[in-house]
């Protein structure tokens, strides 16, 4: 199979809704992979529930022979109905995305079953009927069970394939039945005697007439659904296609949004578009000497630990309710309150700062217990008013910006000249005392930093201060 690049993901993608091809040889996009694992899902629970339902409608089948077979060959269709339910297994255990010999073999033996079960006779069978009369016993009907059960999990494609199969089947059986059948000569008379008055219901009655032209109109009923029905799938398999392209978006989402934020995003059509101001929490962290530590290890060697250290961080802050707003190399900033603002972001903030110092002591006693120097970080924190909305002309970006982000940045690396391991300004403080009160856990710890100065002594904000442990 040739390999398909980024610029035709949609058509292969059809191709494999369509059950063209399964087999795969070269890696996928990572849209194409998203989509497939979605079909491979949906056809998995589809082929699931059909096993499922399969069973039900033997189940009721087989109480309803009970009472419509005579009691000699009523083992005998019980037995049929346990084929069916075992050829329903088989079809769960083989089934997959794409064109499936051993699937479209079990369908031809469901359909080949049912065809034999309706035109031969029975083995225990006492009634000495000609095979055109066993023909004309509606049995045609159950055909629709297998189309419907097939619309469970089976792709467009296969639904009209089963339609196609039942019409070649009735046909060949048709045809069985003209050529082979044994023709009744007493019957066809006693027919002729009784209703030969009336040609049209001669016809419906004499027993070695299959009725041909019923039997045709029969199949072209079914081929109708089939094609109603496979119309339906192509439809339902392009909206599988579609949900999987949400989910992914949504995922991607996550990867930046807290769950709660992606929740929010996704009940609404534009909920960034808006610019406006309001009060946000905004935290910094940063690896203090990584350009050292760095300097001492390899490339890759640094860039694992800063993925180790980027991972335990941002599952605090997602875990905490915030948003990731961006990476800054050996860092990242997060903010509390975006897009939308809750009822304690000042204390979620000072919380996921904590929490993250605790991570920081975890991953540091495994680094020491492998042989690796502990890593250290600053934290810094502020609230008040921030500007939020879209940035950008065609890529559009969520930003926060304004004053509040570059007093936090400021105040994270104090951190390093004050020696400590968290500072958060007065302001963000008593936001947290105004939410939780001032018996707030988060608060244990802090101590009054002083004043700092901000942008070059311009303005000065009071701290408290967290020691290093």
């Amino acid at each position: 199979m040739e390999r398909v690049g980024l610029e035709a993901p949609v058509g292969r993608l059809r191709r494999v809704l369509d059950g063209i091809s399964a087999a795969r040889t070269e890696p996928e996009t990572p849209t194409e992979a998203f989509a497939l694992d979605a079909l491979e899902r949906h056809k998995r629970e589809g082929m699931d529930l059909a096993f499922r339902v399969r069973l039900g409608v033997m189940g009721v089948i087989a109480v309803m022979l009970v009472f419509i077979v005579p009691r000699e060959e009523l083992l005998f269709y019980h037995g049929v109905v346990a084929l069916f339910v075992l050829i329903g297994w088989a079809q769960r255990r083989v089934a997959r995305v794409g064109r499936s010999r051993a699937e479209l073999a079990l369908i031809v033996c469901d359909v080949a079953l049912l065809t034999a079960t309706f035109v031969v006779p029975g083995p225990f069978s006492a009634a000495d009927w000609p095979e055109a009369m066993r023909y004309r016993f509606e049995g045609f009907k159950y055909f629709f069970l297998f189309l419907a059960l097939g619309c469970l999990a089976y792709t467009w494609r296969t639904v009209w394939a089963i339609g196609v199969i039942v019409a070649l089947a009735w046909g060949l059986g048709l045809l069985g039945v003209v050529l082979l059948g044994e023709e009744r000569a007493d019957l066809t008379a006693a027919a002729q005697a009784a209703f030969g008055h009336d040609p049209m219901l001669l016809d419906f009655l004499d027993p070695s007439d299959p009725m041909a032209f019923l039997r045709a109109e029969e199949v072209v009923v079914l081929l109708l659904v089939a094609a109603t029905l496979a119309f339906t799938m192509r439809r339902y398999g392009r909206l599988v296609l579609g949900q999987a392209a949400a989910e992914r978006e949504r995922a991607n989402l996550a990867r930046y949004f807290s769950p709660n934020v992606v929740a929010a995003l996704s009940r609404n059509d534009d909920p960034l578009k808006e610019i406006r101001t309001q009060d946000v929490a905004v935290l910094f962290v940063d690896i203090v000497g990584f350009t050292a530590f760095a300097a001492k290890r390899t490339p890759v060697e640094a860039i694992y630990a800063l993925r180790d250290f980027h991972r335990r961080m941002e599952a605090e802050v997602f875990r905490h309710g915030g948003t990731l707003d961006k990476y800054l190399g050996d860092g990242l900033m997060a903010t509390f309150g975006t897009p939308a603002a809750g009822e304690a972001d000042a204390t979620r903030a000072l919380r996921c700062a904590r929490a993250m110092i605790a991570a920081m002591s975890v991953w540091n006693r495994e680094r020491e217990a492998a042989g690796e120097p502990a890593i250290r970080a600053g934290f810094g924190l502020h609230y008040g008013p921030a500007v939020l909305g879209d940035i950008g002309a065609n890529r559009l970006e969520f930003a926060v910006i304004g004053d509040t982000v570059n007093v936090a940045s400021r105040v994270e690396a104090l951190t390093r000249e004050l020696g400590v391991e968290l500072a958060a300004t007065e302001a963000l403080c008593a936001q947290v005392q105004a939410e939780s009160g001032p018996e707030e856990a988060a608060l244990t710890g802090l101590s009054p930093g002083g004043e700092a100065a901000i942008r070059g002594g311009e303005r000065r904000v009071a701290l408290r201060t967290l020691a290093r442990a």
